[in-house]
C-alpha cells in the first residue's frame, strides 16, 4: 500500500462521515501503527481507525443505533480494505 495512503483514507472517512452526519465535531485517527502484526495490518497503514464524532444526528440513538449507523456509512471503506474501527460517538 502506498505511503500516502492513510491520509487518503483518514480523508474519506472524515468526508463520508461529515456528508452523513454534520458533526459539530469530529475526529478521524490513524491508529494502524498500533497493531503492527495483527490481523489485517498493512505496510502504509490505512487499517485500523478510531473516530471521534459529537453529532446532533444521534439523538435519540441508542450506543447501537449509532454503531450501526456510522459502519453502514462507512461500508465502502470497510469492503476496501478497511480493517478496525474504534467508535466514539455522541
Amino acid at each position: 500500500m502506498p505511503a500516502d495512503a492513510a491520509p487518503a483514507t483518514a480523508d474519506r472517512i472524515a468526508a463520508t462521515l461529515r456528508a452523513a452526519f454534520a458533526p459539530e465535531a469530529l475526529e478521524v485517527i490513524d491508529e494502524s501503527e498500533r497493531h503492527r502484526g495483527h490481523a489485517g495490518w498493512r505496510e502504509g497503514g490505512g487499517t485500523h481507525f478510531k473516530v471521534v464524532m459529537r453529532s446532533a444526528a444521534f439523538q435519540g440513538m441508542t450506543r447501537l443505533e449509532r454503531s450501526r449507523a456510522v459502519h453502514a456509512a462507512l461500508r465502502g471503506e470497510l469492503h476496501a480494505g478497511l480493517h478496525a474501527l474504534s467508535l466514539d460517538l455522541a
